[in-house]
């Protein structure tokens, strides 16, 4: 039987919606012991030997804080869009237990990544931020965080995150 163009939409519109709850639930459930209001310190020395801190950068313009690995299979997906991003917006990844700064840079190289990273080779600011699951992303405005997510998301994702806050 053929089924018709409004039998379609009508399924796509429902499998959205569930896909948005599902993952809107999961999100909060993930981010429920990460930093909500004051963002911890952050600030070190780049892969490329730039010295970076957050606080004092988002107070300028918003400053995307990308945790993630090497090993992470999500942040496969999720990178290229924090390389992108970072065009436009000040971008701080900091890899977690992901080896030493050069394997980290190697890592990098390969895969043409240019976002400013600080390598958290033993975990200290992972620990210090409550991160247990990369990707975790956060927007840091004026000293506060502005949003923070888990897991896979979209370029249109971040920039409307970007732009409410």
């Amino acid at each position: 039987m053929k089924r018709s163009a409004r039998y379609w939409i009508r399924e796509i519109l429902i499998l959205a919606i569930l896909a948005i709850v599902i993952t809107s639930a999961m999100d909060w459930f993930r981010s429920q012991d990460l930093p909500s209001e004051s963002a911890p310190a952050l600030s070190g020395v780049t892969l490329d030997g730039k010295t970076v801190d957050v606080i004092a950068m988002s107070h300028d313009k918003p400053v995307v804080v990308y945790f993630w690995a090497t090993w992470c299979p999500a942040c496969k997906f999720v990178s290229p869009t924090i390389d992108w991003l970072s065009q436009f917006y000040p971008v701080i990844g900091v890899a977690g237990s992901s080896g030493n700064s050069g394997r980290v840079r190697q890592y990098m190289q390969a895969h043409e990544y240019q976002f400013d990273n600080i390598n958290d080779e033993r975990g200290e600011i992972f620990h210090r931020w409550s991160i247990s699951v990369t990707p975790t992303i956060f927007i840091i405005k004026d000293g506060k965080v502005a949003s923070a997510t888990s897991g896979i998301t979209t370029p249109p994702g971040l920039l409307v995150r970007l732009w409410i806050n």
